[in-house]
């Protein structure tokens, strides 16, 4: 199976070496900001605290996602920045990476939900790994998004 050439690796942001670093936001730009036309704030402050989930094919990433423990005011573990290189479409590595990422979210934080805030367009992707609605459609930097939440591994007593 063509997936089993791929590594996952997940790490703290000063764990990942300067060209790791660079090759990772290289393609969240390359992705949400020119691809999909998009100019935001990719540098929004978050990636510090979070874990940052890489397959690699050889040295090349293919895809990555970033996983953000639950915060005080918020129970939930949140997987965001989910993205695919465009050399590497069709091969199902964004299953791939959805399973990992949902994985490493039980295991670390297995009484937390976990949200994240989907493209309207990729709404049913995430239904098939149990993901639900919570929101209305609402505009993220001009393009449609919904909230969707995943129920905890483990019900907190």
């Amino acid at each position: 199976m063509e997936g089993d050439a791929y590594k996952v690796v997940l790490s703290g942001l000063d764990e990942l070496s300067p060209r790791d670093l660079y090759a990772m936001l290289k393609l969240r730009v390359d992705v949400f900001v020119v691809e999909q036309k998009c100019p935001y704030p990719e540098l929004d402050g978050k990636d510090a605290d979070a874990l940052h989930l890489r397959l690699l094919r050889a040295r090349e990433l293919v895809a990555s996602a970033r996983i953000r423990k639950p915060a005080q005011n918020d129970p939930a573990a949140r997987i965001g920045r989910v993205v695919v290189s465009p050399e590497h479409r069709g091969k199902k590595l964004g299953d791939r990476l959805m399973v990992e990422a949902i994985a490493q979210c039980e295991r670390l934080y297995p009484q937390s939900p976990i949200k994240l805030s989907a493209q309207s367009h990729l709404k049913r992707f995430y239904e098939s790994f149990g993901f639900v609605g919570v929101s209305e459609e609402y505009l993220e930097d001009n393009i449609p998004h919904v909230d969707m939440q995943r129920p905890a591994a483990i019900a907190s007593e």
